[in-house]
């Protein structure tokens, strides 16, 4: 309302200009009693923010008394003002019935005159004139209301977007720690068990010589450069936008290199490769890559010798089986359990299966991971 005070003061004040230039119809009454109905309009201005309903009622009021007294340009200028803030402000259910009011009343108004003074140009003119004061503010008050829901529509899709935005980005930031916690595992675990193996059997054994103390002391250093070194080729990875190149990532091809580590540290293991050697695709290679390095992981720290690995190239994908016995004693090495959800959430990222658990002798790990779906989702996207 304090914001209004000086739009409804000017109105006033230059309506009183208005009434005193002449711009009014005389009828034999003061001056001052134009600026009665003037006033009732001008209060309408004061509160068509607020109060629209009520700033169209002290309108028609003062339209109404003014029809008697006058009428004064000044008083129907500002009650156009008055109509235009009850169709915009009010409510819009009622602008329409206003819309529809206004437009009855400008033609009864119009055809009434005409009657009366029996000239068409007087209906013509008058209904013209009363289209203008009634209807255009009505219709203009309507155009501005449906720019202003088709904005306030529009930020609020905006506002939905950016928050669905916002959900992909923390569900795409979970994927992505989620991912870079099992790469952490799977990479360490191997190295590490082995270090932790060897330097356990050199503590509990009094009885080795220098030549064996110095051997196991080789592969632990070995396995500990190793490990460093890959962990600094992930952190570069990452530091690094776009896929791992080709040079870096691991491949199911280097499982030799997995089964040297797990005879340096101490476990017999045999490969066995069936089918013709052939590139795999960049998620099936890796993760054929990390379950077989977590597979011999778990079967240094829990199982019995020997290990032994089948790797099978099919057609349509790869199969890939790890056997080892176990006796069924606890582990030496604490595990955190999160080796077997690492594998099978690497299968399944892949399209792939997964089943690991105990046979009559002893413990198997089995995962196929198909090829040619991998392939043309890559060709594809």
């Amino acid at each position: 309302m304090k914001r209004m005070a000086p739009v409804a003061g000017l109105a006033f004040v230059l309506g009183v200009l208005l009434i005193l230039a002449g711009a009014y119809t005389p009828r034999g009454v003061p001056e001052w009693m134009l600026v009665v109905p003037l006033a009732f309009t001008c209060a309408g201005v004061l509160v068509r923010r607020r109060a629209p309903m009520w700033s169209l009622g002290l309108g028609v009021v003062g339209v109404a008394m003014d029809l008697v007294v006058g009428p004064s340009l000044a008083t129907v200028l500002v009650f156009t003002d008055n109509i235009y803030a009850a169709a915009l402000y009010g409510p819009a259910r009622f602008s329409r019935w206003l819309l529809g009011g206004a437009s009855v009343l400008a033609v009864l108004t119009g055809a009434v005159l005409g009657f009366i003074t029996s000239d068409w140009r007087i209906f013509a003119g008058m209904g013209i004139q009363a289209g203008l004061v009634l209807i255009v503010p009505v219709t203009s008050a309507m155009i501005v209301r449906q720019h202003r829901d088709q904005a306030a529509a529009e930020r609020a899709r905006a506002e939905q977007v950016a928050r669905l935005a916002e959900l992909d980005r923390q569900t795409a930031i979970t994927a992505e720690r989620t991912r870079m916690a099992r790469e952490l595992h799977d990479m360490i675990a191997n190295y590490f068990s082995a270090i932790a193996i060897q330097s356990t059997a050199a503590l509990s054994r009094k009885d080795l010589d220098r030549a064996t103390v110095q051997k196991i002391m080789e592969s632990v250093r070995e396995n500990s450069v190793r490990g460093l070194a890959e962990m600094r080729t992930m952190i570069g990875l990452l530091r690094h936008e776009g896929d791992e190149t080709e040079a870096t990532r691991p491949r199911l091809a280097d499982a030799e290199s997995l089964a040297d580590r797990s005879r340096e540290a101490g476990m017999a293991t045999e490969i066995r490769v069936d089918g013709e050697l052939r590139d795999l695709p960049t998620p099936v290679d890796l993760a054929a890559y990390r379950i077989l390095q977590e597979a011999l992981t778990n079967a240094l720290k829990h199982g019995e010798q020997p290990a032994t690995v089948a790797i099978a190239y099919e057609p349509h994908g790869v199969t890939l089986t790890v056997d080892n016995p176990v006796n069924g004693r606890k582990a030496g090495l604490p595990g955190a359990g999160a080796g077997l959800i690492g594998m099978k959430e690497r299968a399944m990222l892949v399209g792939g299966t997964f089943e690991a658990g105990p046979r009559e002798d002893g413990w198997r790990v089995h995962t196929t991971l198909p090829t040619s779906a991998v392939s043309t989702s890559l060709e594809v996207g």
